[in-house]
């Protein structure tokens, strides 16, 4: 069941994103987060008005999906980058695929007009599953990170919404 996040859903977030970091290159970051940290994500994502969905199955979070500000400047307002977490143990059920396409409806809804994917460029699985849905390449930053010895290229896809009946610039 995919729903949204509640305060209570924190701590298998937390576990989720923390695996993440210390066992995989889908996120650059070396240290884990603390429930303070993750308490105060979610605080943040709510005041912002971004959605923060779970995939709750025998009443365990096994996957989250969220977005946010793809660049601070204003005129980026339109544009936003998105996150897909699954625990290791769901895994290769569509899980994520079903978590990306609510995703991808909400950020449609809100008048988004790009949504952007930072994928590790060894995260064959992530690629995969973007492209199937109909992200596009869009670019590469090689050397973009340095995690469990090696250099890590960041690879860039885009998905086109429909985007605002009336943008303005303000």
């Amino acid at each position: 069941m995919i729903r949204n996040a509640e305060e209570k859903d924190i701590e298998d977030i937390l576990d989720i994103f923390n695996y993440a970091i210390l066992n995989t290159t889908a996120i650059y970051e070396y240290k884990i987060h603390t429930l303070e940290d993750r308490k105060q994500w979610y605080k943040e994502k709510m005041q912002k008005g971004y959605p923060l969905l779970v995939f709750e199955e025998d009443n365990k979070v096994v996957g989250y999906a969220t977005f946010g500000s793809f660049r601070a400047w204003p005129a980026f307002k339109y544009t936003i980058e998105h996150s897909v977490y699954v625990h290791k143990d769901y895994r290769n059920r569509g899980i994520g695929t079903k978590l990306l396409r609510e995703l991808i409806k909400t950020a449609d809804e809100k008048g988004y007009a790009t949504l952007v994917a930072a994928i590790d460029s060894l995260n064959e699985n992530s690629i995969k599953i973007h492209e199937k849905i109909g992200f596009k390449y869009s670019g590469t930053v090689t050397k973009a990170g340095y995690k469990f010895g090696k250099w890590l290229d960041l690879v860039f896809y885009q998905l086109e919404l429909a985007g605002p009946k009336n943008p303005i610039e303000e």
